[in-house]
Protein backbone atom coordinates (compact mmCIF):
# COMPACT_ATOMS: atom_id res chain seq x y z
CA UNK A 1 0.00 0.00 0.00
CA UNK A 2 0.90 3.24 -1.11
CA UNK A 3 2.06 5.38 1.84
CA UNK A 4 0.76 8.81 2.69
CA UNK A 5 2.51 12.17 1.27
CA UNK A 6 0.62 14.61 2.04
CA UNK A 7 1.63 17.71 4.45
CA UNK A 8 -0.19 20.83 6.02
CA UNK A 9 1.84 23.32 6.70
CA UNK A 10 0.41 26.01 9.30
CA UNK A 11 1.72 29.37 8.34
CA UNK A 12 1.62 30.54 12.34
CA UNK A 13 4.57 27.66 12.52
CA UNK A 14 7.13 28.41 9.84
CA UNK A 15 10.68 28.50 10.51
CA UNK A 16 12.81 30.11 7.85
CA UNK A 17 17.23 30.22 8.04
CA UNK A 18 19.26 31.50 5.22
CA UNK A 19 20.60 28.32 3.71
CA UNK A 20 17.60 25.93 4.43
CA UNK A 21 13.69 26.30 5.41
CA UNK A 22 12.56 24.20 8.27
CA UNK A 23 8.95 24.01 8.84
CA UNK A 24 6.47 22.25 11.03
CA UNK A 25 3.97 20.56 9.22
CA UNK A 26 0.88 17.85 9.85
CA UNK A 27 1.37 14.76 8.38
CA UNK A 28 -1.25 13.99 6.98
CA UNK A 29 -2.65 9.69 7.35
CA UNK A 30 -4.91 7.65 6.42
CA UNK A 31 -8.46 7.83 7.94
CA UNK A 32 -7.74 5.23 10.65
CA UNK A 33 -4.33 6.61 11.42
CA UNK A 34 -3.67 9.59 13.84
CA UNK A 35 -1.63 13.01 12.26
CA UNK A 36 1.42 13.47 13.24
CA UNK A 37 3.73 16.55 13.58
CA UNK A 38 6.45 16.14 11.70
CA UNK A 39 9.14 19.11 10.33
CA UNK A 40 10.24 19.33 7.07
CA UNK A 41 13.99 20.37 6.09
CA UNK A 42 13.40 22.35 2.33
CA UNK A 43 17.26 22.24 0.71
CA UNK A 44 17.87 25.40 -0.61
CA UNK A 45 21.31 24.62 -2.14
CA UNK A 46 21.80 25.22 -5.89
CA UNK A 47 23.63 22.07 -6.32
CA UNK A 48 21.39 19.21 -6.52
CA UNK A 49 23.98 16.59 -5.82
CA UNK A 50 24.39 18.30 -2.15
CA UNK A 51 20.61 17.36 -1.86
CA UNK A 52 21.14 13.77 -3.11
CA UNK A 53 24.29 13.31 -0.85
CA UNK A 54 22.36 14.55 2.08
CA UNK A 55 19.53 12.53 1.57
CA UNK A 56 21.61 9.32 -0.08
CA UNK A 57 23.90 9.57 3.09
CA UNK A 58 20.81 9.97 5.64
CA UNK A 59 18.99 6.52 3.82
CA UNK A 60 22.12 4.85 4.38
CA UNK A 61 22.43 5.11 7.93
CA UNK A 62 18.67 4.20 8.95
CA UNK A 63 19.30 0.96 7.30
CA UNK A 64 22.38 -0.25 9.12
CA UNK A 65 21.76 -1.96 12.22
CA UNK A 66 18.61 -1.11 14.35
CA UNK A 67 19.86 -3.20 17.66
CA UNK A 68 22.87 -0.60 18.01
CA UNK A 69 22.32 1.39 21.19
CA UNK A 70 23.37 4.77 19.41
CA UNK A 71 20.76 4.40 16.27
CA UNK A 72 18.22 6.55 17.94
CA UNK A 73 21.16 9.24 18.53
CA UNK A 74 21.63 9.97 15.43
CA UNK A 75 18.46 12.20 13.70
CA UNK A 76 17.90 10.72 10.12
CA UNK A 77 15.15 11.47 7.98
CA UNK A 78 11.97 9.70 8.22
CA UNK A 79 10.76 10.55 4.24
CA UNK A 80 11.74 12.50 1.39
CA UNK A 81 10.00 14.41 -1.48
CA UNK A 82 10.51 17.25 -3.85
CA UNK A 83 8.59 20.14 -4.55
CA UNK A 84 8.97 22.62 -7.12
CA UNK A 85 9.56 26.62 -6.58
CA UNK A 86 9.26 29.05 -9.79
CA UNK A 87 13.49 28.41 -9.67
CA UNK A 88 14.15 24.81 -9.22
CA UNK A 89 13.47 21.95 -7.56
CA UNK A 90 13.63 21.44 -4.05
CA UNK A 91 14.64 17.85 -2.23
CA UNK A 92 12.14 17.57 1.41
CA UNK A 93 13.67 16.04 4.00
CA UNK A 94 10.74 15.04 6.97
CA UNK A 95 12.37 14.91 10.30
CA UNK A 96 10.71 14.18 14.19
CA UNK A 97 10.75 17.37 15.48
CA UNK A 98 13.12 18.46 18.46
CA UNK A 99 13.15 20.97 20.86
CA UNK A 100 16.73 23.16 20.22
CA UNK A 101 19.63 22.76 19.69
CA UNK A 102 22.47 22.29 22.42
CA UNK A 103 23.65 25.75 22.52
CA UNK A 104 20.25 27.00 22.88
CA UNK A 105 20.17 25.01 25.80
CA UNK A 106 23.69 25.74 27.57
CA UNK A 107 21.53 29.61 27.80
CA UNK A 108 19.19 28.82 29.84
CA UNK A 109 21.34 27.57 32.31
CA UNK A 110 23.81 29.95 34.96
CA UNK A 111 26.93 30.82 32.93
CA UNK A 112 25.59 28.80 30.16
CA UNK A 113 27.39 25.39 31.91
CA UNK A 114 25.19 22.71 32.05
CA UNK A 115 25.31 20.79 35.42
CA UNK A 116 28.35 18.60 35.03
CA UNK A 117 26.49 14.78 35.68
CA UNK A 118 23.78 16.22 32.81
CA UNK A 119 26.84 16.93 30.35
CA UNK A 120 28.54 13.49 31.07
CA UNK A 121 25.13 11.79 30.17
CA UNK A 122 25.19 13.81 26.94
CA UNK A 123 28.42 12.83 26.31
CA UNK A 124 27.93 9.67 27.01
CA UNK A 125 24.97 9.49 24.40
CA UNK A 126 26.94 11.24 21.58
CA UNK A 127 29.99 9.04 21.67
CA UNK A 128 27.21 5.95 21.21
CA UNK A 129 26.02 7.83 18.16
CA UNK A 130 29.70 8.23 16.95
CA UNK A 131 30.08 4.48 17.70
CA UNK A 132 27.29 3.32 15.45
CA UNK A 133 28.14 6.25 13.09
CA UNK A 134 31.64 4.98 12.32
CA UNK A 135 31.30 1.05 13.42
CA UNK A 136 28.30 0.25 11.67
CA UNK A 137 28.05 3.14 9.11
CA UNK A 138 31.63 3.50 8.57
CA UNK A 139 30.31 6.96 7.69
CA UNK A 140 32.59 10.25 9.21
CA UNK A 141 30.25 12.99 10.05
CA UNK A 142 33.15 15.74 9.95
CA UNK A 143 30.67 18.69 11.09
CA UNK A 144 30.43 18.36 14.53
CA UNK A 145 29.56 21.58 16.53
CA UNK A 146 26.80 22.59 18.87
CA UNK A 147 24.39 23.94 16.29
CA UNK A 148 24.62 20.38 14.73
CA UNK A 149 23.95 18.61 18.23
CA UNK A 150 20.15 18.60 18.61
CA UNK A 151 17.63 18.29 22.25
CA UNK A 152 14.40 16.39 22.30
CA UNK A 153 11.78 17.50 24.10
CA UNK A 154 11.41 16.55 27.64
CA UNK A 155 7.78 15.53 27.01
CA UNK A 156 5.77 15.77 24.49
CA UNK A 157 3.23 18.19 25.53
CA UNK A 158 5.72 21.33 24.99
CA UNK A 159 5.20 20.55 21.03
CA UNK A 160 1.21 20.20 21.64
CA UNK A 161 1.08 23.38 23.14
CA UNK A 162 3.21 25.22 21.27
CA UNK A 163 0.81 24.49 18.29
CA UNK A 164 -2.17 25.16 19.92
CA UNK A 165 -1.50 28.85 20.77
CA UNK A 166 -1.74 29.82 17.69
CA UNK A 167 1.20 32.32 17.35
CA UNK A 168 1.17 35.21 15.07
CA UNK A 169 4.26 34.73 13.14
CA UNK A 170 5.67 38.40 11.96
CA UNK A 171 6.44 38.78 8.22
CA UNK A 172 7.35 40.96 5.12
CA UNK A 173 7.00 41.43 1.81
CA UNK A 174 10.50 40.95 -0.16
CA UNK A 175 10.31 44.17 -2.80
CA UNK A 176 12.07 42.58 -5.68
CA UNK A 177 10.74 38.90 -5.71
CA UNK A 178 7.36 39.72 -3.68
CA UNK A 179 7.83 36.84 -1.51
CA UNK A 180 6.82 36.76 2.06
CA UNK A 181 9.61 36.13 4.23
CA UNK A 182 8.25 34.41 7.81
CA UNK A 183 10.61 35.36 10.63
CA UNK A 184 12.39 32.74 12.15
CA UNK A 185 10.34 31.43 15.47
CA UNK A 186 12.33 28.56 17.19
CA UNK A 187 11.38 29.23 21.17
CA UNK A 188 9.47 26.30 22.74
CA UNK A 189 9.39 28.28 26.01
CA UNK A 190 10.21 27.48 29.39
CA UNK A 191 12.02 23.89 30.03
CA UNK A 192 9.94 21.77 32.05
CA UNK A 193 12.75 21.01 34.81
CA UNK A 194 10.80 18.49 36.51
CA UNK A 195 11.25 16.20 33.02
CA UNK A 196 14.65 17.57 31.39
CA UNK A 197 15.94 13.88 32.10
CA UNK A 198 14.02 12.45 29.41
CA UNK A 199 15.86 14.89 26.87
CA UNK A 200 18.15 13.04 24.54
CA UNK A 201 21.39 15.10 22.24
CA UNK A 202 20.76 13.87 18.58
CA UNK A 203 23.77 14.28 16.35
CA UNK A 204 22.02 15.77 13.03
CA UNK A 205 22.83 17.44 9.39
CA UNK A 206 24.66 14.86 7.75
CA UNK A 207 25.18 16.87 4.74
CA UNK A 208 28.82 17.20 4.80
CA UNK A 209 29.13 13.43 6.01
CA UNK A 210 31.45 10.85 4.39
CA UNK A 211 31.42 7.21 3.38
CA UNK A 212 34.51 5.26 3.92
CA UNK A 213 33.13 2.06 2.66
CA UNK A 214 33.63 2.97 -1.12
CA UNK A 215 35.37 5.40 -2.94
CA UNK A 216 33.66 9.21 -3.36
CA UNK A 217 34.55 11.72 -5.31
CA UNK A 218 33.43 14.09 -2.13
CA UNK A 219 36.38 13.19 -0.09
CA UNK A 220 38.71 11.69 -2.02
CA UNK A 221 39.86 7.79 -1.53
CA UNK A 222 43.44 7.05 -1.04
CA UNK A 223 44.05 3.52 -0.53
CA UNK A 224 41.12 2.10 1.94
CA UNK A 225 38.91 3.81 3.57
CA UNK A 226 41.09 7.24 3.99
CA UNK A 227 39.57 11.34 2.60
CA UNK A 228 41.73 13.13 1.77
CA UNK A 229 40.16 16.44 1.07
CA UNK A 230 39.74 18.77 3.69
CA UNK A 231 36.78 18.94 6.24
CA UNK A 232 35.67 19.99 9.07
CA UNK A 233 35.08 23.60 10.66
CA UNK A 234 37.70 25.58 11.40
CA UNK A 235 38.15 25.14 15.25
CA UNK A 236 37.83 21.65 15.40
CA UNK A 237 39.78 20.58 12.23
CA UNK A 238 42.09 17.81 12.80
CA UNK A 239 45.50 17.89 12.55
CA UNK A 240 46.13 15.30 9.48
CA UNK A 241 43.41 17.53 7.49
CA UNK A 242 45.26 20.48 7.92
CA UNK A 243 48.53 18.14 7.16
CA UNK A 244 47.45 16.78 3.76
CA UNK A 245 47.84 13.01 5.85
CA UNK A 246 44.71 11.52 4.73
CA UNK A 247 42.00 11.43 7.37
CA UNK A 248 39.24 8.84 8.81
CA UNK A 249 36.84 7.99 11.86
CA UNK A 250 39.34 9.39 14.04
CA UNK A 251 39.03 12.79 12.56
CA UNK A 252 35.87 13.23 13.86
CA UNK A 253 37.48 11.73 17.13
CA UNK A 254 39.90 14.72 17.21
CA UNK A 255 36.67 17.12 16.49
CA UNK A 256 34.52 15.92 18.86
CA UNK A 257 37.52 16.35 21.70
CA UNK A 258 37.41 19.93 21.08
CA UNK A 259 34.18 19.87 20.98
CA UNK A 260 34.18 18.98 24.86
CA UNK A 261 35.36 22.51 25.64
CA UNK A 262 32.05 24.12 24.07
CA UNK A 263 29.82 21.38 26.03
CA UNK A 264 31.10 21.57 29.67
CA UNK A 265 32.49 25.31 29.47
CA UNK A 266 30.82 27.22 26.67
CA UNK A 267 34.30 28.23 25.56
CA UNK A 268 36.79 27.17 22.37
CA UNK A 269 39.51 25.36 23.09
CA UNK A 270 41.53 26.88 20.10
CA UNK A 271 41.60 30.84 20.75
CA UNK A 272 44.05 31.68 17.26
CA UNK A 273 42.74 30.14 14.48
CA UNK A 274 41.60 32.90 12.40
CA UNK A 275 43.58 35.79 11.31
CA UNK A 276 42.56 39.94 11.18
CA UNK A 277 40.62 39.39 8.29
CA UNK A 278 38.48 36.33 9.97
CA UNK A 279 40.14 33.81 7.43
CA UNK A 280 41.55 30.29 8.55
CA UNK A 281 44.69 30.45 9.76
CA UNK A 282 45.77 26.94 9.64
CA UNK A 283 49.85 27.92 10.60
CA UNK A 284 48.27 29.78 14.06
CA UNK A 285 46.14 26.95 14.97
CA UNK A 286 48.83 24.21 14.43
CA UNK A 287 51.28 26.76 16.61
CA UNK A 288 48.36 26.38 19.31
CA UNK A 289 48.10 22.55 18.80
CA UNK A 290 52.17 22.82 19.93
CA UNK A 291 51.35 24.58 22.82
CA UNK A 292 49.27 22.21 24.36
CA UNK A 293 50.35 18.92 23.01
CA UNK A 294 53.62 19.65 22.54
CA UNK A 295 55.34 19.11 18.62
CA UNK A 296 53.78 16.65 15.85
CA UNK A 297 55.31 13.03 15.57
CA UNK A 298 58.10 12.73 13.33
CA UNK A 299 56.42 9.78 11.40
CA UNK A 300 53.44 12.12 11.26
CA UNK A 301 55.34 14.79 9.24
CA UNK A 302 56.77 12.29 6.94
CA UNK A 303 53.60 11.22 5.93
CA UNK A 304 52.75 14.84 5.24
CA UNK A 305 55.73 15.30 3.20
CA UNK A 306 55.03 12.34 1.15
CA UNK A 307 51.29 13.16 0.86
CA UNK A 308 52.56 16.70 -0.81
CA UNK A 309 54.55 15.37 -3.66
CA UNK A 310 50.73 14.14 -5.09
CA UNK A 311 48.04 16.24 -6.45
CA UNK A 312 44.37 15.30 -5.55
CA UNK A 313 42.09 14.30 -8.40
CA UNK A 314 40.35 17.16 -8.88
CA UNK A 315 41.69 20.54 -7.56
CA UNK A 316 39.99 22.19 -4.75
CA UNK A 317 39.28 26.25 -4.45
CA UNK A 318 40.34 27.66 -0.93
CA UNK A 319 38.50 30.34 1.59
CA UNK A 320 40.45 33.13 -0.75
CA UNK A 321 39.58 32.12 -3.96
CA UNK A 322 42.83 29.99 -4.86
CA UNK A 323 42.85 27.04 -6.98
CA UNK A 324 44.49 24.11 -5.11
CA UNK A 325 46.16 20.55 -6.17
CA UNK A 326 46.97 19.29 -2.54
CA UNK A 327 46.27 20.41 1.07
CA UNK A 328 49.32 22.13 1.76
CA UNK A 329 48.48 24.53 -1.38
CA UNK A 330 45.21 24.73 0.17
CA UNK A 331 46.04 25.53 3.63
CA UNK A 332 48.70 27.63 2.80
CA UNK A 333 52.11 25.39 3.95
CA UNK A 334 54.76 24.10 4.14
CA UNK A 335 54.73 24.33 7.99
CA UNK A 336 57.79 22.63 9.01
CA UNK A 337 61.49 22.79 7.16
CA UNK A 338 63.53 20.02 5.85
CA UNK A 339 64.43 19.38 9.62
CA UNK A 340 60.65 18.99 11.16
CA UNK A 341 61.39 22.00 12.72
CA UNK A 342 57.92 24.11 12.92
CA UNK A 343 58.26 27.74 10.83
CA UNK A 344 56.34 29.97 13.16
CA UNK A 345 57.41 29.17 16.50
CA UNK A 346 56.61 33.48 17.25
CA UNK A 347 52.92 31.92 17.22
CA UNK A 348 53.33 29.72 20.08
CA UNK A 349 51.27 30.57 22.69
CA UNK A 350 52.89 29.84 26.35
CA UNK A 351 49.46 28.18 27.65
CA UNK A 352 49.18 24.34 28.09
CA UNK A 353 46.16 21.72 28.15
CA UNK A 354 46.04 21.96 31.86
CA UNK A 355 45.44 25.88 32.54
CA UNK A 356 42.26 25.78 29.45
CA UNK A 357 39.54 24.37 32.05
CA UNK A 358 38.79 26.65 34.26
CA UNK A 359 35.46 25.31 33.82
CA UNK A 360 36.01 22.58 36.14
CA UNK A 361 36.71 21.75 39.61
CA UNK A 362 40.12 20.71 40.69
CA UNK A 363 38.80 16.77 41.28
CA UNK A 364 37.07 16.69 38.06
CA UNK A 365 40.13 18.07 35.65
CA UNK A 366 42.09 15.39 36.12
CA UNK A 367 39.72 12.91 35.29
CA UNK A 368 38.56 15.14 31.82
CA UNK A 369 42.27 16.05 31.15
CA UNK A 370 42.99 12.27 31.05
CA UNK A 371 39.63 11.53 28.91
CA UNK A 372 40.15 14.29 26.12
CA UNK A 373 44.07 13.15 25.66
CA UNK A 374 42.65 10.10 24.39
CA UNK A 375 40.87 11.91 21.81
CA UNK A 376 43.54 15.17 20.92
CA UNK A 377 46.26 13.10 19.78
CA UNK A 378 48.12 13.96 16.42
CA UNK A 379 48.43 10.73 15.30
CA UNK A 380 44.76 9.43 14.41
CA UNK A 381 45.61 6.16 15.27
CA UNK A 382 46.72 6.71 19.13
CA UNK A 383 43.30 7.93 19.32
CA UNK A 384 40.72 6.14 21.12
CA UNK A 385 37.32 4.52 19.20
CA UNK A 386 34.42 5.85 20.04
CA UNK A 387 33.31 2.81 21.92
CA UNK A 388 36.53 2.71 24.19
CA UNK A 389 35.78 6.32 25.02
CA UNK A 390 32.75 5.54 26.61
CA UNK A 391 34.02 3.51 29.33
CA UNK A 392 36.51 6.33 30.77
CA UNK A 393 36.24 6.81 34.21
CA UNK A 394 35.22 10.43 33.65
CA UNK A 395 31.97 9.88 32.40
CA UNK A 396 30.58 7.15 35.30
CA UNK A 397 28.75 9.33 37.79
CA UNK A 398 30.60 10.24 40.78
CA UNK A 399 33.62 10.52 38.58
Amino acid sequence: MARPRHFKVPTHVRFMLTTEKLTLALQLRLKWQSERTVVLKIINSNNADDARHEKEIESHITQQNPEHRGRVILRTCLDDFEVTSPERKHVCLVYEPVREPLWILQRRFVDREIPLPIAKAYIYFLLAGLDYLHSECKVVHSDLKLGNILMSFENENILTNFIKRQQQMQYKVDGESGRTIYRCHNDFGALDGREIKNMVPKIADFGLAARLDKPSTRGGMVGEQLGIYPIQPDFYRAPEVILGCGWDFKADIWNFGVLLWNILGSKELFQQVHDANGQYDAKSHLAEMIALLGPPPRVLLAKSKTMSEHNWPQPVTNDTGKLCNNAQEFFDGPFFNAEDEFRHNELIPSRGLEDTTPFLEEEDREAFLSFVRQMLNWLPEKRKTARELMDHPFLKLGG
